[in-house]
């Protein structure tokens, strides 16, 4: 029998004061697709670690074709022939597609004084034809869409001759159709004897693709199964630890109009009107591009309005800048959670904090008592995990960090509530919490707009939706109408529902 392409040999991982992974193991067969698969916090980022070469095992053994490696740094996962395709691209936007591929250790000629970059981008283009000849070598990476820089990065990796590529949340920023593309390359390179690791929250995507699953579960392997005999609410439970219950959507919606908006134009979106009810949790759906992201950014004055007029509680505004919407009552949870959303270096209580350091404040001098109070009363309303207030958020996952700029909002009494991609890149238990944060909201009479690219979640969550094309509303519909297939048909326009990729 063929040696496994890649081992996992009781892998512990131990940091002071906390165990991270213990006694993990499991194996990969030459040309598998193997989901990695687990909550935030379950320890699939250290293994992933281990395995680049950023993190050294406590004990434990990695295994490439039967041979064991010494993973000191990355260069020699690399030299191993393993590649890591990160959720956050690891690029220099301002250097070439062929320059990124060849980061770390450039071709070289006169004795290694000139970077030889029309050789470079040779072997880049050769790489690039194995899955995508219409990207250009030479192109500045930062032009590229991010489905084009995955591509650009697994073409790195073929560079490399990599036998096992790694892939941690890759489809978190990609629209269905991409994914789709995406699925094509992986299970090409599969079928070339590549090995994959495929990390992903969303089980549709990992039973489509994947053969086979490795379920984690607070540090420890609770389970390998094999996709084709599982349901998706099965590996679930397996990974919480606990069986999901369904909740039905309930509504709360009021007569009372609590926002008012008319004729709203900016660069990006034209002549927008509707009104949101107190205690309505009012989604958006569109196409990417289609404005979902620049309505939510004009509503908390962060995009320039060119014309028409936003009322709250019957009051006209002037949506000039983000104060102008605070003041309002508006809070917005933007799409880019780590770079729009947090500082990551301060404390989870001072991120809770920020728009509200004014009301904290005496004579210039914040209360630092009254935002502790605070914070562990609303941090704690949230289910913040792990209850440490003077943790950085950085260190928190994304799901605890979404948690906390809700609470920032609950802060500083926003009526208001503008959830951009709510759920993006969080596991299925924190879905599942933030979910149940939004009917809350509702139901004690905060107005919410929720804008995702998950039709599910949209119609989970929502007791109306707007679906936006091209900056403009393509439709009204009514909780009693929501169907996947009705959102896509006026989101693409009729007739085009083949291209769809809502």
């Amino acid at each position: 029998m063929a040696a496994p392409r890649l081992a996992f040999q009781g892998i512990t991982k131990e940091f002071p004061g906390v165990r991270a992974l213990s006694d993990v193991s499991f194996d990969i067969a030459p040309g598998e697709i193997h989901a990695l698969i687990g909550e935030n916090g379950a320890g699939k980022s250290t293994l992933l670690k281990i395995l680049s070469g950023v993190y050294r095992p406590t004990s434990g053994d990695v295994k490439v074709d039967g041979t064991s490696i010494q993973l000191r740094k990355p260069e020699d996962a690399r030299r191993a022939g393993i590649a890591m395709i990160h959720q956050e691209l690891q690029q220099v936007p301002h250097l070439t597609v062929a320059q990124n591929m060849f980061l770390g250790h450039s071709i070289t000629r006169l004795g290694g004084i000139i970077v030889n970059r029309t050789e470079q981008e040779r072997r880049a283009a050769e790489a690039l034809a194995r899955i995508d000849r219409t990207i250009d070598p030479s192109a500045q990476i930062s032009s590229l869409k991010v489905a084009q820089r995955q591509v650009v990065e697994i073409a790195r990796a073929l560079l490399d001759k990599a036998k096992v590529i790694a892939m941690d949340e890759p489809t978190s920023s990609l629209t269905p159709s991409e994914f789709d593309r995406l699925a094509e390359i992986i299970k090409e390179l599969a079928a070339s004897g590549v090995s994959i690791i495929y990390v992903s929250h969303k089980m549709d995507e990992v039973f489509r693709i994947c053969e086979r699953a490795s379920v984690m579960r607070d540090g420890k392997l609770v389970g390998i199964v094999d996709l084709k005999d599982k349901q998706p609410q099965d590996v679930i439970s397996m990974m919480v630890g606990r069986e999901l219950v369904h909740e039905e959507h309930r509504s709360h919606v009021t007569s009372a109009v609590s926002v008012e908006v008319r004729g709203l134009t900016t660069h990006r979106v034209r002549d927008i009107s509707f009104d949101l009810h107190k205690g309505e949790v009012l989604g958006i759906a569109g196409l990417v591009g289609a404005g979902r992201t620049e309505l939510l950014r004009a509503l908390a004055g962060a995009d320039r309005i060119t014309s028409g007029t936003v009322k709250v509680d019957g009051k006209a505004l002037a949506l000039s800048n983000p104060r102008a919407a605070i003041a309002a009552g508006i809070g917005l949870l933007p799409e880019e959670r780590k770079r729009e959303g947090i500082i990551p270096g301060r404390s989870v209580t001072m991120n809770m904090a920020l728009p509200s350091l004014g009301a904290f404040s005496r004579g210039g001098i914040i209360r630092h008592g009254e935002v502790r109070r605070t914070a562990e009363t609303l941090l704690a309303r949230v289910n913040l995990r792990p209850f440490q207030l003077d943790k950085q958020i950085k260190l928190f996952s994304g799901g605890n960090q979404q948690k906390a700029i809700i609470a920032r909002w609950l802060a500083a009494g926003s009526r208001v509530l503008l959830f951009d991609e709510p759920t993006r890149g969080i596991d299925v238990g924190a879905k599942s919490e933030i979910y149940h944060l939004i009917e809350e909201l509702a139901a004690e009479g905060h107005s919410v707009i929720v804008v995702s690219s998950e039709l599910p979640e949209v119609i989970r969550v929502s007791d109306r939706v707007l679906v936006m094309r091209e900056g403009a509303i393509a439709a009204e519909l009514p909780r009693a109408e929501l169907s996947e297939e009705t959102i896509v048909s006026h989101a693409v326009g009729k007739g085009k529902q083949e291209q769809a990729h809502v």
